[in-house]
C-alpha cells in the first residue's frame, strides 16, 4: 500500500514530505545538524525554487498515517449499547404498543393468527378488565334530584366538565358526613351534577367570595364595595363596608317587610306599675344572640320598634329583631353591618322616633352614620376647628330630645372638653370644658335633653346648660376615689329645673355607688332661702349629702342605667365575674333575690334598658334588660309588676 501524504507544522511551517521521505526522529535530526551538510532535496508539489531561511513561509508535511486496528467483540457490543443501531430500532418498531397499562404489546407487522399465537401464553388477568358502571342504588324508594340548570351567563360556566358526572350517583343519606348537602329529610341519592352542585353552595355558604375575585370578575366597579346583601331567615344580611367607599345598605323598609311581626313599641306615657323593695320579679327570656366574634360593649333599644343594637370590638354591628316569645326562631338576627378595622365602642339609635338614623364611632377620628330610611352610611371625618382636641370619637350620646351630639375630647390639658354638635346638621355648636384633674370621666344628658351633667375624674360635677350655653352650678360627689360613671334617671316633678331628673348615681373605682335625690336638694333650697352660697349655685348644694351609699361591687363601676321608668337601678362592674346588682327605687335597696349563683352573668360589658311593647304592658312587664358579656353573649330579662 502506497504512504500517504500527510502534512506536519514543525515551528509555525507546513512543508510536504515527499512520498518516498520518511520524518527523521529527533536524534537523527539533531546529529544531522551536527555532522556534514544535508543534499538537497526535490519537494514534490512546489514547481518554484524554495524561500530563503528568513522567510517564514506555510508548508503542509505529507506524513504516513497508521491503519486502525479492527475492532473486536465486546468494543462493538458497547458501541451497540450506546448509540443503538439500526437493526435494533428496527424491532423496537415491532414491539411498541400505544396502550402502557396492558400487560401485552400488539405487532405491527404480524396478522390475526399470529397475534392469537402470541398471547396463550400471556396471563388472563392482563388481557381483560373490568367496567363496573355507575355505582349500586342502595335499597329503598329514593327520589333522583333534577340538576338545576345555571342561568348565568357564559363566562361564569365551568371551564371543564367531566362525561362521567352523569354517570355517577351519590348517596347522601348513607354518608354521615354528606347529610348536610339534603335540602329535606327524605332527599338522599342524586346525579353527579347535582352532587357538584350542592358541594359548590355548601362551600359558598361557609367562604364568602374575596375581593379579588369580585375585583377580578368585573362584577364590581368601585376597588372596594359594600358587601353582598344575603338575606336568611336565620342570619339576616350581612354588609361589609370599607371607611373609603361611598357606603350604602339594604333600607329599613326591606327590613321591616312584615308590619306585624314589628309592632311598634309603647312610645306615650307609660302605665305605672309600682315595684316592691325586697324582691323583683324577674325572668329570663330566650338569648337574643349566640356566642360572637367579640365582646359586646354596646348595647342600644329602638326608641319605637322592637329592635337591639349591639356592637363591639370585631367591628360589626347587628341588627336583632326582640321577639323572645317566637316559637321556632326567637330574637332573630335582621342585619349586620362591617366596617373594616374600625372596632366599634359605642353606637346607638338616634332618641326620635321619627328619626331612624344609628350612629357608631371608635378609637378613629371619624365616626358613622347608618340611615336606616334610606340605607345610606355617612362619614364624618372631623369637627372643624377642633381636631387638636378631638383626636378620637369613641365617647358620644346622643340628647334625649335628639337635637344635640355631644363628643368627649381626648385633650386633658387645664381639665376636660365636651364637644356639642347639632344631630342634623353635624356642626359644631359649642364646648364645654371643666377644670377637673384628669379629665372628664364621664357625663350624661338631662330628661328633656337641654343640658350635661358632667363628671371628673377628681369628683367635682358640674351641670351646664345648653339653652345658655354656661355652666349653671357645680357640686363635689362624696368621698369620690377616682370617679368612673354618672348616670340619671327619674322624674324630680319640677320640670325645667336641672333636667327634671330626680336621681343621680356616681360610680367610683373603688366599687362604691352614691345616689342623690334632687327632689331633696329642692327642698333644701326652700327651706333656706337665705343661703347665698345654694343661690349662687343655682340652688344646689355644693356638698350635698347622698341619699344612699351602696358598697355591694369591690371592683370599678363600669356601668350605671336607670329603667325607662326610673323604678331600678342596674350597676356593674366589668372587672369581676356575675359583679351586678339591681338597686330598688325609690326605696335605694338592693333586690335580695336577684342575680343568683347560677345567674349566667359573666364578665358585663355593656347593659341596657328597654320598654316593653303594648301588648306586653297589658300583661304587666315592666322594663326589659340587655345584658352584654365579654364572650359575646347577649342574654335578656323581663320586669315583671
Amino acid at each position: 500500500m502506497a504512504p500517504k501524504q500527510t502534512s506536519v507544522k514543525a515551528n509555525g511551517h507546513k512543508r510536504f514530505l515527499p512520498d518516498n521521505e520518511i520524518l527523521p526522529s529527533e536524534s537523527e535530526h539533531s546529529d544531522a545538524t551536527s555532522g556534514d551538510e544535508q543534499p538537497e532535496t526535490e519537494w514534490k508539489g512546489f514547481d518554484g525554487e524554495s524561500g530563503s531561511e528568513d522567510e517564514e513561509d506555510d508548508v503542509d508535511v505529507i506524513m504516513d498515517e497508521p491503519e486502525l486496528a479492527p475492532k473486536d467483540e465486546s468494543e462493538e457490543e458497547l458501541e451497540k449499547l450506546v448509540f443503538g443501531d439500526s437493526a435494533g430500532f428496527k424491532e423496537g418498531l415491532k414491539t411498541f404498543s400505544l396502550n402502557a397499562n396492558r400487560g401485552f404489546a400488539y405487532s405491527l407487522e404480524e396478522d390475526n393468527d399470529e397475534d392469537e399465537g402470541a398471547l396463550e401464553n400471556i396471563a388472563d388477568d392482563n388481557l381483560f378488565f373490568f367496567d363496573s358502571g355507575p355505582a349500586a342504588t342502595p335499597a329503598g324508594t329514593l327520589a333522583i334530584s333534577k340538576v338545576v340548570e345555571d342561568e348565568d351567563d357564559e363566562a361564569d360556566k365551568p371551564a371543564w366538565e367531566d362525561s362521567d358526572d352523569d354517570r355517577l350517583v351519590v348517596s347522601l343519606a348513607s354518608v354521615p358526613r354528606l347529610r348536610k348537602l339534603r335540602e329535606t329529610e327524605e332527599d338522599d341519592v342524586v346525579s353527579g351534577k347535582e352532587y357538584v352542585r350542592r358541594l359548590r353552595k355548601q362551600y359558598q355558604r361557609l367562604y364568602a367570595q374575596p375581593e379579588w375575585a369580585i375585583q377580578a370578575s368585573g362584577k364590581s366597579k368601585r376597588k372596594r364595595r359594600a358587601g353582598d346583601i344575603r338575606d336568611s331567615e336565620e342570619s339576616g344580611s350581612d354588609m361589609d363596608v370599607d371607611k373609603d367607599d361611598d357606603l350604602s345598605t339594604q333600607p329599613l323598609a326591606r327590613l321591616l317587610q312584615d308590619a306585624n311581626l314589628l309592632a311598634r313599641t309603647s312610645t306615650g306615657p307609660m302605665k305605672r306599675r309600682k315595684l316592691q323593695a325586697g324582691t323583683v320579679d324577674i325572668q329570663r327570656l330566650k338569648d337574643v344572640a349566640g356566642k360572637g366574634p367579640s365582646a359586646i360593649t354596646s348595647l342600644s333599644f329602638h326608641p319605637s320598634y322592637p329592635l337591639l343594637l349591639s356592637s363591639g370590638p370585631s367591628s360589626r354591628l347587628s341588627l336583632h329583631h326582640i321577639s323572645p316569645s317566637a316559637p321556632t326562631n326567637p330574637n332573630p338576627l335582621l342585619t349586620s353591618l362591617h366596617i373594616k378595622h374600625t372596632p366599634l365602642t359605642t353606637t346607638a339609635f338616634h332618641p326620635s322616633a321619627s328619626d331612624s338614623r344609628i350612629f357608631l364611632s371608635a378609637r378613629r377620628r371619624y365616626f358613622h352614620i347608618w340611615d336606616l330610611t334610606t340605607g345610606s352610611i355617612e362619614k364624618v371625618t372631623r369637627v372643624y376647628g377642633h381636631q387638636h382636641e378631638q383626636r378620637t370619637m369613641e365617647h358620644f350620646s346622643l340628647s334625649p330630645n335628639g337635637k344635640y351630639m355631644a363628643l368627649r375630647g381626648s385633650s386633658k390639658k387645664g381639665g376636660g372638653v365636651i364637644n356639642i354638635l347639632d344631630a342634623y346638621t353635624l356642626q359644631w355648636v359649642t364646648q364645654v370644658r371643666v377644670e377637673s384633674r384628669g379629665g372628664v370621666a364621664d357625663f350624661a344628658w338631662w330628661g328633656d335633653g337641654n343640658g350635661l351633667t358632667i363628671a371628673g375624674k377628681n369628683g367635682e360635677v358640674t351641670e351646664w346648660s345648653a339653652k345658655e350655653q354656661r355652666v349653671l352650678a357645680r357640686w363635689n360627689d362624696q368621698g369620690a376615689v377616682g370617679t368612673t360613671t354618672i348616670s340619671l334617671g327619674g322624674l324630680s316633678g319640677k320640670d325645667g329645673w336641672i333636667g327634671g331628673d330626680r336621681w343621680v348615681a356616681v360610680g367610683s373605682s373603688s366599687g362604691i355607688v352614691n345616689i342623690y335625690d334632687r327632689r331633696v336638694w329642692s327642698e333644701v333650697t326652700t327651706a333656706a332661702p337665705q343661703d347665698s352660697s345654694i343661690d349662687a349655685n343655682h340652688g344646689l348644694l355644693r356638698n350635698p349629702e347622698p341619699t344612699k351609699t351602696f358598697e355591694h361591687l369591690t371592683t370599678p363601676i363600669s356601668h350605671l342605667n336607670f329603667s325607662p321608668d326610673g323604678q331600678i337601678l342596674a350597676m356593674a362592674s366589668r372587672w369581676k365575674h356575675s359583679a351586678m346588682r339591681l338597686v330598688h327605687l325609690p326605696s335605694c335597696t338592693v333586690f335580695k333575690n336577684w342575680p343568683t349563683d347560677k345567674t349566667p352573668l359573666g364578665r358585663i360589658s355593656a347593659v341596657a334598658w328597654g320598654r316593653p311593647s303594648k301588648e306586653e304592658e297589658k300583661e304587666g312587664s315592666v322594663a326589659l334588660l340587655a345584658v352584654g358579656s365579654e364572650t359575646g353573649r347577649i342574654r335578656l330579662w323581663e320586669v315583671r309588676g
